[in-house]
C-alpha cells in the first residue's frame, strides 16, 4: 500500500469499468432478444459511447470517463452507463462540503481522486421498471470511502418484481453481514425519499456512503458485491415485462412518474451535485434525466 493509494485507486477504477463493460454487453442483449410484443419490430439498440474530459481551472488534466447512452432502442427508451475516473483540488465549496460531512485535513489539502459507475436505465414498456446503480470510490490525502447502490423504480408496481430485485441484493451482501441489508436497505428508504412530494422515489433497493471499516479490501469486495447484484436483480424483470402490451393510460403513468424521477435528481441527488460542482461533463452528469417526462 502506498501513501496515495495508487494500487487501490487502480484497482477500484478497473472494475468499475469492468462492470460497466459486462452492463452494456448486457443490455444490447437484451434489445437483440427481443422479438416478440410492442416495439419488437424496431431495430435493436446500440450504446453510443463518447469520452468526457474534465480540466482544471488552469487547463491541466483533471481526468475524465466513458459516457454510454443507448436511446430509441427496442426495450430501452433511454439508458446510461457512464464511467469515471477525476482528480484534482476541490473549490471551497466542496472543500466545506466535505468538511461538513467529517472529512478530516480538507483545509490543508483539498486534492482529491475519485472514481465511479452511473447507471439509469429509462424503459419503452411502462410494465418494466426503471433502474438506478451507481458505485463509486473517493479518496483524499486523509481520508478514503466507498458509496453507491440501486434502486428500482417502477411507475406501475409488480410486488413479485420488488421482491425479486430484493431478494437479489440480500442474498449478494449476507456473506458480508446478516446485518447489512437491512441496514442499507434502511438507508436506501431514507436516502431515495421525495420530501417535498412526501413519498419515496421508487421502490428503493440498497444505499450506503462513507463506507470505511479501516479494512479497504472488505469495503472493496463489498462494493464489487453491491455491483454484481445488479443484473440478476433486474435483467429478468426485463425479460418477463418487456412483451406485455401498455396502454396509453399506461404511458401518462410512467411520464408523470419520470417527472418524479427528475425532481429528486434535479433537487437531492449528491452525485448530481457533485458532478456539476467539480466542473465533469454535464451531459455526462445529467444523463440520468429521462428523455419525456411529464407534470400535471
Amino acid at each position: 500500500m502506498t501513501d496515495d493509494f495508487t494500487q487501490q485507486k487502480n484497482r477500484a477504477a478497473a472494475w468499475f469499468r469492468q462492470l460497466r463493460n459486462d452492463i452494456v454487453a448486457a443490455f444490447e442483449g437484451l434489445e437483440d432478444s427481443h422479438v416478440t410484443g410492442p416495439m419488437s419490430e424496431a431495430a435493436p439498440g446500440r450504446f453510443e459511447v463518447s469520452e468526457t474530459r474534465r480540466h482544471s481551472d488552469d487547463g491541466s488534466d483533471a481526468g475524465g470517463g466513458l459516457m454510454s447512452v443507448l436511446r430509441g432502442g427496442r426495450v430501452f427508451e433511454k439508458v446510461g452507463v457512464n464511467v469515471s475516473e477525476v482528480y484534482g483540488t476541490l473549490g471551497e465549496a466542496a472543500q466545506r462540503a466535505m468538511a461538513a460531512r467529517g472529512v478530516p485535513g480538507m483545509d490543508s489539502d483539498p486534492r482529491f481522486w475519485a472514481s465511479g459507475i452511473s447507471l439509469v436505465a429509462h424503459m419503452q414498456n411502462p410494465h418494466c421498471p426503471a433502474v438506478h446503480m451507481n458505485t463509486r470510490m473517493f479518496w483524499t490525502p486523509h481520508a478514503w470511502w466507498f458509496g453507491g447502490g440501486s434502486d428500482l423504480n417502477p411507475c406501475i408496481e409488480y410486488p413479485e418484481d420488488t421482491a425479486h430485485f430484493h431478494d437479489q441484493q440480500q442474498a449478494h451482501l449476507d456473506p458480508h453481514g446478516s446485518d447489512l441489508y437491512p441496514k442499507l436497505k434502511a438507508w436506501a428508504d431514507e436516502y431515495f425519499y421525495v420530501p417535498h412530494r412526501n413519498r419515496a422515489r421508487g421502490v428503493g433497493g440498497i444505499f450506503m456512503d462513507d463506507r470505511n471499516t479501516g479494512d479497504w479490501e472488505a469495503d472493496f469486495a463489498l462494493t464489487q458485491d453491491i455491483g454484481r447484484a445488479f443484473l440478476p436483480a433486474y435483467v429478468p424483470l426485463v425479460e418477463k415485462r418487456r412483451s406485455q402490451p401498455w396502454s396509453d393510460a399506461d404511458k401518462d403513468t410512467q411520464l408523470q412518474h419520470r417527472g418524479l424521477y427528475a425532481e429528486y435528481n434535479l433537487v437531492y441527488d449528491r452525485g448530481t451535485k457533485f458532478g456539476l460542482a467539480t466542473g465533469h461533463d454535464a451531459n455526462a452528469v445529467l444523463m440520468s434525466l429521462p428523455p419525456l417526462a411529464k407534470w400535471v
